[in-house]
């Protein structure tokens, strides 16, 4: 048998896109036959797949989907942005969040859902779409509201299509009034949303060891002024009730019209449509936020190989 090198490994991993450890198991198996290698990683293509769901996937899309008074928005990952445009993979994501419709929103109740176009699990729907598409992809996020009267409104960002896209918003507004003015106001505080990602909706509502760790950063920075404690407690009060008003949604300034805050904007659609209206919750997905991306060092990669 031929000896495998660094450079077969990486001949066969641009070849067949797949991983480096693989590409010299099916050297191996083929005494070096690149053509016989490339028919052997085919071969195992399906075995691969539970491989696949090592690697990171902080690409994919948002999904969004809404009946009567409730929607859901979902987010499912992908490795590349390339899979992101894939017309098989926009349909699942399309097809997780209706299916999510039917459960309380949860990732381990979607998961465990039937997805009717394969009879199966979304689960089981998804590791199947990951033999057959290439990559790792994962149901990572989810989250529905549901008024009893009222609309939940809902947004998409950079929309790949019908209800996809990268940033997807849901606001939860609980009124009697008029269903196209509550439509209306709330996509607008959707989109205010989008734009500043509030932390709570009302400012008492602000988690309070957030608060908490702003106030100390707040007295320290006081203190540095050399004041007395009196006029420092003073100032901390001043700079805590900006920051209220900077992260609660409803005392913003709204981006639609920035000479008012959200709230303000509330009570003027109430005027119109009829009745009051509540905010009652709201969910912003942005896709891969919190996800900790890999970087390739495929020099790296190529000597380990080398040396294993």
């Amino acid at each position: 048998m031929s000896e495998i090198t660094a450079a077969m490994v990486k001949e066969l991993r641009e070849k067949s896109g797949a991983g480096m450890m693989d590409c010299k198991k099916a050297l191996s198996e083929t005494g070096g036959d690149m053509e016989a290698a490339i028919d052997w990683l085919r071969a195992k293509g399906i075995a691969k797949a539970d491989k696949k769901s090592g690697r990171t996937a902080a690409e994919g899309l948002i999904g969004i989907a809404s009946a009567g008074h409730k929607a859901v928005v979902v987010e499912v990952n992908s490795e590349t942005d390339f899979v992101a445009r894939n017309d098989a993979f926009q349909d699942i994501v399309r097809g997780v969040a209706s299916v999510a419709l039917t459960t309380d929103g949860s990732v381990d109740a979607i998961a465990a859902a039937t997805y009717p176009a394969t009879g199966k699990t979304v689960s089981d729907t998804i590791k199947d779409a990951i033999a057959t598409i290439g990559e790792n992809m994962s149901l990572r996020r989810s989250a529905l509201l549901e008024v009893k009267h009222g609309v939940v409104a809902t947004y998409v960002h950079n929309a790949a299509g019908d209800g996809i896209g990268k940033l997807g918003v849901l606001v939860a507004l609980q009124s009697e009034g008029d269903k196209a003015v509550l439509t209306s106001i709330g996509r607008q505080i959707a989109m205010h949303i989008a734009a500043t990602n509030p932390l709570a909706i009302r400012s008492e509502e602000v988690d309070a060891a957030v608060a908490e760790r702003e106030r100390n950063v707040f007295i320290e920075q006081a203190r540095e002024s050399g004041k007395p404690e009196a006029i420092i407690e003073k100032m901390v009060d001043g700079r805590m009730r900006k920051f209220f008003e900077e992260v609660a949604l409803l005392s913003q300034a709204f981006v639609i019209n920035p000479d008012i805050t959200v709230g303000d904007a509330v009570k003027e659609a109430e005027k119109e449509a009829g009745a009051k209206i509540e905010v009652v919750g709201m969910a912003r997905l942005l896709l891969g936020e919190g996800i900790e991306k890999e970087e390739s060092d495929f020099a790296a990669e190529v000597a380990a190989v080398a040396k294993g």
